[in-house]
């Protein structure tokens, strides 16, 4: 291999490994952007190709923007605190049940507004209730996270990576739900029952009781409804075919905008409050998806997609989705969904094969902490507020989570016609 190339290969994985790990606990994105730096700094990526990945990514940039403002505007105006009290109210003093609505919540969250909301909007109502409930947070944050990927696949907008992988060729809704419906419903109970098991012990006695019955002002309700109206937004651009950035970006601005007005209150209060690092982590990772790229991992996804497409279509199914899954995280899936997903495309994979790549990428997350952005998104939130969830801690509930759901999901769509 040439020097160059073999100069990208080592770089990336530098790049990524360090994220992983997180050395002296410097951010994510600061060890993405300086590997995309040394990148184009070593001339390894031009610096015209450097900037084109970047402005592929600004519909991803501007829905995960929406999303965090959404996000800050609801912790501002107390809708979060509300939720944890209606959650624990209804939870009724147990853990177990509190852990359940927090997971069929989590589901809903993640069907209709996509996994990075439930990374972004629901874990600060999660965390108000654990507060709150003054119980073991980590059952209920695990909930969180493990149903924002296992979902991910019930809708097209449900994860921002079905969109890549499917690129131009995007079913309708009704052969959509066909080919995903048992899938996703088999991936959802699956994650729930393994995931109940492993934190059965944590699930045991009772929660706080003692909280009052809760509020919500008018200016909250407002925001719930801004919420509510940016789910209505996502499903009527996703029914239209359109982009999901620009229409959730704009939303979230008006309701901002809207709400601060009534109030009479400075907005940027509300702009300084949001994790802006995401940002440039996710084009740092566009970066390095195009590196790779020229350094020949879109070849080798294709030689490999080709290599398994004459092999009996549950074998091929299979060792492609668990490939796959596994290489999310060791990759994120952002970036192997990218690579993934343009090398369906360029050779024209179709049937169970297509629909059990897109499986691997939206489910095999659910292994470690780094797998997805959603992944990465919940635990920059749950950083946010002072808590810290182990790679090793995730990765315990990953290992008897995730392989279980992947296997009957990626079944599933095999049997599915």
């Amino acid at each position: 291999m040439p020097l160059h190339l073999s100069a990208i290969w080592i770089i990336s994985f530098l790049t990524i490994a360090l994220m992983l790990l997180r050395p002296w606990r410097i951010p994510e994105a600061i060890w993405v952007c300086g590997g995309a730096g040394l990148l184009i700094l070593f001339r390894l990526v031009p610096l015209n190709i450097a900037r084109h990945a970047v402005f592929e990514g600004t519909d991803v940039y501007l829905f995960l923007a929406g999303m965090m403002i959404l996000a800050q505007l609801g912790q501002a105006h107390g809708v979060f605190d509300w939720l944890a009290t209606v959650a624990i109210q209804h939870a009724k003093a147990s853990r177990a049940r509190l852990f359940i609505l927090i997971y069929v919540v989590g589901t809903v969250v993640t069907i209709f507004m996509s996994n990075d909301a439930t990374a972004v909007v629901l874990t600060p109502a999660v965390l108000a209730a654990v507060k709150k409930a003054k119980t073991e947070p980590l059952p209920c944050l695990l909930s969180c996270a493990f149903i924002a990927n296992a979902a991910s696949f019930v809708l097209p907008i449900s994860n921002p990576a079905n969109l890549v992988v499917f690129h131009l060729g995007m079913p309708p809704l009704a052969q959509w739900l066909r080919m995903f419906a048992v899938a996703s419903v088999l991936s959802i109970v699956t994650t729930f029952a393994a995931l109940f098991w492993y934190c059965r012990e944590s699930l045991r006695g009772e929660t706080e009781t003692n909280i009052g019955n809760g509020h919500l002002s008018q200016t909250g309700k407002l925001a719930l409804m801004g919420i509510g109206l940016v789910a209505v937004v996502l499903l009527t651009a996703s029914a239209l075919g359109k982009d999901l950035g620009l229409p959730t970006f704009a939303t979230s601005v008006v309701v901002v905008m809207a709400i601060s007005a009534r109030e009479r209150r400075n907005p940027v209060a509300i702009i300084r409050g949001i994790s802006w690092s995401v940002i440039p982590l996710v084009a740092g990772l566009f970066i390095l998806v195009e590196a790779v790229n020229r350094a020949g991992a879109a070849h080798l996804s294709q030689a490999a997609l080709h290599a398994v497409v004459n092999w009996p279509p549950v074998a091929a199914a299979l060792a492609t989705s668990l490939t796959i899954g596994v290489g999310t995280n060791l990759i994120n899936n952002l970036p192997l969904g990218l690579i993934a997903g343009a090398s369906v495309h360029q050779a024209h994979i179709v049937g169970s094969l297509r629909n059990a790549v897109l499986v691997g990428i939206d489910l095999g997350p659910n292994l470690s902490v780094t797998g997805s952005l959603a992944t990465i998104l919940w635990l920059i939130a749950i950083r946010k507020e002072g808590l810290h969830v182990s790679a090793w801690s995730f990765l315990k509930a990953g290992i008897i989570v995730m392989p279980s759901a992947l296997l009957l999901a990626t079944l599933a769509v095999c049997l599915t016609r």
